[in-house]
């Protein structure tokens, strides 16, 4: 019941906070109405008046809601401000868009997935795990693309140039394919690097020693380890599943797709608060759904062994094998970033515009003859300087709030409810927009994931007999949760923290992208994408060469995620010569020859 009414208390809190939108930002709701009611209107004090008599804006931000609220106790959502349609028949629509759109997502990020896992599943069914070596480096490339950029691409290639599918608009099933793919394989990526990284625990447990010895079939014991890994996932898939229904504005926007989270942007911008509210509604209940189904699913499939603390941990604190991929990867990186900075970002050559890569200009130029190595360059401090300030306190926060569960749950599914466009939006109402305001935005909701992940883990981790056993030799809670619980949770909540890094830096991106973050000339990797991305046909090294170093990092951080350590040397042994022996007819025993 407590948790019911924390919920309620968020999701109240989260719609006043909307409504409050125009006043938040200081701003005429008035006049942003009609100026996206008739752009050609002149904003005279009459008809401003008129507006918001209309609107009832006179009446204070706490009568709207109200009047909102009753509302919807009665079934009606209310009207547009801008178009005067009723918002619950348009609502629903735009969410009948996203949810399809979020259905063949999750499909192919579940062939992403699988395709990413099925080398690992193979080799542990067949008991030679130790032939999986590093990888990963594919699904960090896939798992780093902004989905803007490869929805510009699959528009341009597939769509235009090869007309393989429609690029524009949505009238049909055929028309979800290639934002689907957008989505749906960096998503597919995350997951798949996740869930092959908790497979071998899960080979590794007596249940499946015991299988293979009786000789079961391999791909039985594959299933039963996927039984055992996705519990541990679904807090996060739930997530997804929001994130991909209100979260796709940027690929909706590039697709002209009448979706969810384009139309609350829309909404958003237009401070038409009645659209607003119902699409965040909408949103909260979906994640409130969807956390719940998550829960109650991983519930069902652990079975009676969560209950009986008869689980083994799948997370035990091990060495890392010696690998010193992550030095070479990292040094390519600065290098590439310490060659950008010894250029000029901002000097201008119209007669070298969109020229292709060359010894003068290793990245080719942008459209204004800017090297785009220099921009690279000098916007990388600003880009992974805040990302991994951001991916850093997500880590903290989402790591204590996973600790606390009643807490945090309702917490965390009513921060995914809300597009991170919005949050931005929302921002920059209170604080004003600037480099500071995509920030912000990310880092309120960059710990949701994390704090998700402690959750499921810590909650199979209590039920792990080790746990059970130290409590009969009288651990105390605290105890329990320095050297039992967190040196097992902790090590793959890093690693994911570590996996979402270049995901942190694709928000930071996506919202420079939508230009709620910093301005030209600033060279942000977000602004550089957005500025190039008219281009991409023409010139696809503007955009790709800032994708390229995107997709670096996010190899980057799977290879760190998996462990740095410099081999050592092995210490080389001279053996002496033995003294040689007659072994013959004549030779005695002991006798020298």
């Amino acid at each position: 019941m407590s948790r019911i009414l924390w919920r309620a208390l968020l999701a109240a809190s989260l719609l006043c906070a909307i409504g409050l939108l125009p006043w938040l930002s200081r701003t005429d709701p008035a006049l942003t109405v009609l100026k996206a009611r008739s752009a050609e209107r002149t904003p005279d004090p009459e008809v401003l008046a008129a507006v918001r008599e209309q609107l009832g804006l006179d009446a204070g931000p706490s009568h709207l809601l109200w009047q909102w609220i009753a509302g919807l106790a009665r079934g009606d959502a209310g009207r547009s401000w801008i178009s005067g349609d009723e918002v619950g028949p348009a609502v629903l629509q735009a969410l009948g868009v996203s949810l399809l759109l979020m259905a063949v997502a999750l499909v192919v990020a579940a062939a992403t997935a699988a395709a990413i896992t099925a080398r690992t599943l193979w080799l542990g069914s067949r008991r030679r795990l130790d032939e999986r070596g590093g990888g990963g480096g594919t699904s960090a490339v896939l798992a780093a693309l902004p989905e803007f950029l490869t929805a510009s691409v699959l528009a341009a290639v597939v769509g235009v140039h090869l007309g393989w599918l429609p690029a524009l608009g949505w009238y049909g099933p055929r028309w979800t394919l290639l934002p689907a793919i957008a989505l749906g394989l960096p998503a597919g990526a995350l997951l798949g690097r996740m869930l092959d990284d908790m497979l071998p625990g899960a080979f590794a447990e007596p249940w499946a020693l015991a299988a293979a010895a009786r000789g079961i079939p391999g791909r039985s014991v594959a299933r039963q380890a996927l039984r055992r890994c996705v519990p541990g996932l679904l807090p996060n898939t739930g997530l997804f599943v929001v994130g991909l229904t209100g979260g796709a504005v940027a690929v909706e926007q590039i697709f002209d797709i009448p979706g969810l989270g384009r139309t609350t942007l829309q909404a958003a911008i237009a401070q038409d608060l009645p659209v607003l509210q119902a699409g965040t509604l909408a949103l909260v209940l979906l994640a409130a759904g969807a956390g719940a189904l998550a829960r109650l699913t991983a519930r069902l499939l652990i079975g009676p062994a969560l209950r009986d603390g008869a689980l083994l941990s799948l997370h035990r604190p091990t060495q890392p094998a010696p690998r010193a991929t992550p030095l070479l990867y990292g040094a390519v990186l600065l290098g590439v970033i310490a060659a950008g900075l010894a250029r000029d970002p901002l000097a201008l050559d119209t007669g070298a515009r969109l020229q292709p890569p060359s010894w003068v200009h290793p990245f080719g130029t942008d459209a204004l003859g800017r090297d785009v190595l220099a921009r690279i360059g000098h916007g990388a401090f600003g880009t992974l300087t805040l990302a991994s300030a951001i991916s850093a306190a997500a880590l903290l926060t989402g790591v204590v709030l996973g600790l606390l569960p009643r807490l945090s749950g309702p917490l965390v599914d009513t921060v995914n409810a809300v597009p991170p466009v919005l949050v931005a939006l929302l921002t920059a109402a209170v604080a004003g927009s600037g480099a500071a305001t995509p920030a912000l935005a990310v880092a309120a909701v960059a710990w949701a994931p994390l704090a998700a992940h402690t959750t499921a883990l810590l909650e199979q981790e209590r039920a792990t007999t080790h746990v059970t056993a130290t409590k009969g030799l009288g651990a105390d809670r605290w105890y329990l949760l320095r050297h039992e619980l967190l040196p097992a949770v902790l090590p793959p909540v890093t690693r994911h923290a570590l996996l979402r890094l270049p995901s942190v830096a694709l928000a930071l991106t996506a919202l420079g992208f939508l230009g709620l973050g910093t301005q030209p000339p600033d060279p942000e990797w977000g602004l550089l994408l957005a500025e190039n991305q008219p281009y991409v046909e023409r010139a696809p090294w503007a955009v790709l060469a800032p994708a390229a170093v995107l997709a670096l990092l996010g190899v980057l951080a799977v290879e760190v995620a998996r462990g740095v350590r410099l081999p050592r040397r092995r210490a080389v042994t001279v053996r002496q010569p033995k003294p040689a022996t007659a072994v013959g007819p004549g030779a005695g025993a002991g006798e020298p020859g």
